[in-house]
């Protein structure tokens, strides 16, 4: 049950950014506040229930280089000079954002605690 909780909060997660990035001019800020809250929720529930063992070192190296690709793409606003598509997709990169990071610090945690207790 706990697998399935985890696997359907990274897939929210994902489909909330998406749509949070391409939509959140048009939307009222309270909601892209709320939106971006429920992002780092579902990341912190990816984070501790969806990744363990031996899909540790994967999803940590996976996850660090979306982190960074998102944060080179929408965070640094390189994107939002490209004409039409670039404000949109800054928006999902930074929306990416929201939900990696959360998941990506707590598992490291989780990591580097098994490490201590060898």
């Amino acid at each position: 049950m706990e697998k399935k909780i985890g696997n359907w909060s990274f897939i929210i997660g994902v489909v909330i950014a998406i749509i949070l990035g391409l939509a959140s001019r048009s939307l009222p800020m309270e909601l892209v506040g709320l939106l971006t809250s429920l992002l780092v929720i579902l990341g912190l529930i990816v984070g501790f229930i969806n990744v363990t063992g031996k899909d540790t070192k994967e999803f940590l190296i996976i996850s660090a280089i979306l982190v960074f690709t998102a944060y080179a793409g929408g965070a640094a606003g390189q994107l939002s000079t490209v004409l039409y598509v670039g404000e949109p997709l800054a928006g999902v990169f930074k929306a990416l954002l929201a939900f990696l990071v959360p998941a990506t610090v707590v598992v490291a945690l989780k990591e580097i605690y098994y490490l201590a207790q060898a």
